[in-house]
């Protein structure tokens, strides 16, 4: 049975909102249907605000978070400890890791991991920007967050032999994080701990 709409728009919302990731068309109705009932001001600023995101937001040229501007916050604090560097794979991982508030240097944000099923290999990850990074100096440390999975430990142990010639300390988050699961939905708590457990690859 498919679902019938009284409006075309509302029909046309609706689909677009169900692209979303985890919302389901029942979900995607009943925020358009939200949408609806709130003034024209409101719901500009709703579309201005995602059309921002999508036109304004940049990558730092450094570490590939997300930024404003060329360089981001993280990078350009001269406060941070620039000669440690924290591997992620994506900007999920630098908010988890910085919600624990129990890391001070910069990171490198890889854009996935790498997995053969999925067609991702290390040419499509900022991988050689890492790489390059260290060898231009004043890195001292490389510490793993990777999500404890095959993919990520694969991932690991690839930039490990990638930068096994660099005099450069490679270290990987304790594995209080359970096998299997996603950085970004452990909870402060542990990977805090995990974070300041952190052990020698290899």
């Amino acid at each position: 049975m498919t679902d019938t709409y009284p409006s075309q728009l509302l029909e046309r919302a609706v689909s677009e909102i169900a692209k979303l990731p985890g919302i389901g068309r029942k979900t995607a109705l009943r925020l358009s249907l939200h949408l609806l009932r709130q003034d024209s001001a409101a719901v500009r600023a709703l579309a201005d605000s995602l059309t921002g995101l999508r036109d304004g937001v940049k990558r730092c040229h450094v570490c590939h978070n997300l930024s404003d501007t060329d360089t981001c916050g993280i990078c350009a604090d001269p406060r941070r400890d620039a000669s440690t560097v924290c591997v992620v794979e994506t900007v999920s991982g630098v908010l988890s890791i910085e919600n624990t508030g129990q890391y001070r240097g910069l990171y490198h944000v890889l854009g996935g991991v790498i997995s053969p099923m999925d067609g991702i290999g290390p040419a499509d990850l900022e991988i050689q920007s890492l790489v390059e990074r260290v060898e231009a100096g004043g890195v001292r440390e490389v510490i793993f967050a990777l999500s404890p999975t095959m993919e990520g430990d694969t991932t690991g142990f690839y930039i490990s032999r990638r930068l096994a010639g660099a005099d450069v300390l490679l270290t990987t988050l304790a594995r209080g994080i359970s096998v299997g699961d996603d950085l970004e939905y452990t909870d402060e708590a542990t990977l805090g701990r995990a974070l300041a457990a952190r052990v020698k690859m290899g």
